[in-house]
């Protein structure tokens, strides 16, 4: 991927992208008209992009209904780190940003705009300065995962003192779900495997117990009464709910078969919602400078291998995110 090309007198930009639904083979690189900021918006010429389970789903066609009525191709790509290179009007005066800047930011995909492509452009209020101490794989790790769970902390209400399950809690979302509800004063048990233990417990973890069959109970055995909520990071639906105490919460990142029992309240999220949340996404950033906050990055590929990174994001076994690199032109 060599940077803008120029046919006849419209400059082109190369993207990773889809011209049909399937599996990680019908990604392919893409040439897309370049993009320009509008009002309120920024242009960032992309360094790196997070590689995301809703990616897959925008691939296979899980999410299709986010591009009726659209011509392909496709771009995936929610997580992104750059530099702004274009501003459009009123981001100088309302949001401090000038081209050279470098930020992360957080892409809702539509059609051809989406985080693997050389250039995107996304509200301003969509992006926040990265940590300086960061590169830019690391910067395009964090940001949707932890505005994801930060959106289920949230809904879930918790006070301090309440007890709080993590599923897959080893993984992007579980992990920083993990780290946001041990700063604010929540109880955290875990599920993991024992090689994931210390990890979780260095997380803020008040108890990690094995994922698997049984799970629930092995959760009540550390809390007797159930836990006061969920984040159901791991998909795990019905298999989690013996766990909660009656009138609990339960956050799910799937619809929920059916209606859960008790009195329980299942809330599903979607962080795309948040997108354009400033505070939350500044606060974030704060957060992960001040140490809170743990990116972790899993594999680096070239934004050619995207076909690569749907495999191994597939395989599973990765703990922390695969991210494409964009070359530096």
């Amino acid at each position: 991927m060599d940077g803008k090309l120029i046919h006849g007198l419209e400059l082109f930009v190369k993207a990773i992208g889809l011209t049909t639904y399937g599996g990680p083979e019908v990604l392919r690189v893409v040439e897309l008209p370049q993009p320009h900021a509008g009002p309120g918006e920024v242009r960032v010429r992309v360094r790196a992009a997070g590689v995301n389970p809703v990616d897959v789903m925008l691939r296979d066609s899980s999410l299709a209904a986010l591009n009726r009525g659209i011509q392909p191709p496709f771009v995936p790509g929610m997580d992104i780190a750059g530099t702004i290179d274009e501003v459009g009007d009123g981001v100088r005066s309302t949001h401090a940003l000038v081209p050279g800047d470098e930020v992360v930011g957080i892409v809702v995909p539509s059609g051809s705009r989406g985080g693997y492509s050389e250039y995107v452009v996304v509200p301003a209020d969509s992006v926040t300065r990265k940590p300086a101490d960061l590169s830019f794989p690391e910067a395009a790790s964090f940001l949707m995962n932890a505005l994801a769970a930060r959106t289920a902390l949230d809904a879930l209400d918790l006070r301090a003192g309440s007890a709080l399950a993590v599923t897959g809690a080893a993984g992007a979302l579980g992990g920083f779900t993990v780290e946001l509800a041990a700063a604010e004063g929540l109880r955290v048990i875990a599920t993991g495997s024992a090689d994931e233990r210390d990890l979780l417990l260095a997380f803020g973890a008040d108890a990690v117990v094995a994922r698997g069959e049984g799970v629930a109970q092995r959760i009540l055995d550390v809390a007797p009464q159930g836990v006061d909520g969920v984040v159901d990071a791991a998909v795990l639906g019905t298999q989690i709910a013996s766990a909660v105490r009656d009138k609990g919460r339960i956050v799910v990142v799937r619809p929920w078969e059916g209606e859960p029992e008790r009195g329980i309240t299942a809330f599903p999220i979607n962080v795309m919602t948040r997108a354009r949340d400033r505070a939350a996404i500044d606060r974030l950033r704060e957060q992960l400078e001040a140490g809170a906050l743990t990116p972790r990055v899993a594999l680096t590929l070239p934004a050619e291998q995207a076909v690569e990174a749907h495999q191994r994001l597939a395989a599973g076994g990765l703990n922390g995110r695969i991210i494409l690199e964009f070359p530096v032109h």
